[in-house]
C-alpha cells in the first residue's frame, strides 16, 4: 500500500492510500476515522481495482477546511480531489459522513461518478435524532471528546468485534479535535442537504447498512435506494454502524456485486 499526498486546487493537500490497479475505487471514511478505516476493503478489492482511500479534511494527514465548513464545502473538497486524481469517472464509496459526501458528489457532479455506494448513511433524520447529533457536535466544539460512547454504540462485546473496536478507539484518540468537530458539525446538519437530489442519481447506487444500526437505519437505506434511478438497498443482519469492519466479507461481496452493476440495473432490495 502506497501513501501519497495530492495537491488540490485550493492550495490544500489531501493524503490518501493507494493499492492495486484497474478501475478506480475512491473510499471516503466517516468522522473521527482515517483512510486506514477501510483496511478490509483495501486488502480485498485491490486485487481487481485501483483502490484509493483518502483522509477526509482535518483527519489523518489531509489539510482541514475552515471551521465553519458545512457539507457543501466537504463535497467541493471531494470534487476537487477526484478532479486532481485525473482518473476519469470513479467508483465512489463513502461510510457515514463519507456517504453524505459521496451522495453530494453524485448529485452535483454526476460526470465524475461511475457508481456510488453509501454505507451506513443517514437520510432525513427525525427531529429527535437530529437534536442528539447536534448536541454531540456542540460538545466536540467545546473541546470535549467522548470515545467510549460511540464504541459502545458501534460494537458488541464479542471478541471478534473488539479487535475492530480497538483500532477505531486508537483512531478516535489520535484525531485532530478541531478537524473532528468541523466534520461532525457538517455531518450533524447534513442529512437533508442533498436528499432532494436522490431522484437525479442515475448511476448504479448501492445503499448498505446494518440491521441493528439505530442511526443509519434500514428504513433510511431503503428510502435512498428507492429514490435513486438505479438503486439497491442491502441490509446486513445483526450488524451495527461499523459494518465494513465487523462484517467485511459480506460488505466486500456487496461492493463487488455493485462494481459489476451496469447502469440499466433495476431498483430492488436485498437482505444479507
Amino acid at each position: 500500500m502506497t501513501s501519497r499526498i495530492l495537491p488540490l486546487s485550493n492550495n490544500r493537500v489531501a493524503h490518501y492510500l493507494e493499492r492495486g490497479t484497474g478501475e478506480p475505487l475512491v473510499l471516503i471514511h466517516g468522522v473521527g476515522m482515517q483512510a486506514n478505516a477501510w483496511y478490509p476493503q483495501i486488502e480485498d478489492l485491490s486485487t481487481e481495482f485501483r483502490v484509493i482511500s483518502v483522509d477526509m479534511p482535518g483527519h489523518g494527514q489531509s489539510d482541514a477546511l475552515e471551521t465553519n465548513a458545512g457539507l457543501p464545502q466537504f463535497v467541493e473538497w471531494a470534487t476537487s480531489f477526484i478532479e486532481a486524481l485525473d482518473a476519469g469517472p470513479v467508483n465512489l464509496a463513502g461510510h457515514s459522513m463519507g456517504s453524505l459526501i459521496a451522495a453530494g458528489v453524485a448529485v452535483t457532479r454526476p460526470d465524475l461518478v461511475k457508481r456510488v455506494a453509501i454505507l451506513n448513511g443517514v437520510y432525513r433524520r427525525t427531529e429527535q435524532a437530529r437534536e442528539a447529533v447536534l448536541q454531540r457536535a456542540a460538545e466536540l466544539r467545546s473541546g470535549t471528546i467522548d470515545v467510549q460512547t460511540p464504541l459502545q454504540r458501534w460494537f458488541t462485546a464479542e471478541e471478534s468485534q473488539q479487535v475492530a473496536a480497538q483500532k477505531v478507539e486508537s483512531w478516535l484518540k489520535s484525531v485532530n479535535l478541531a478537524g473532528y468537530a468541523t466534520a461532525y458539525t457538517a455531518f450533524a446538519s447534513g442529512d437533508d442537504v442533498y436528499a432532494d437530489g436522490w431522484p437525479t442519481i442515475a448511476c448504479p447506487a448501492l445503499v448498505l447498512t446494518g440491521s441493528d444500526d439505530p442511526n443509519s437505519t434500514p428504513a433510511m437505506a431503503q428510502q435512498m435506494a428507492k429514490a435513486a434511478i438505479n438503486g439497491q438497498a442491502v441490509v446486513i443482519e445483526n450488524e451495527r454502524h461499523m459494518v465494513n469492519l465487523t462484517a467485511p466479507d459480506e460488505v466486500n461481496c456487496a461492493l463487488r456485486a455493485w462494481l459489476q452493476t451496469e447502469p440499466q440495473a433495476e431498483n430492488h432490495e436485498v437482505e444479507v
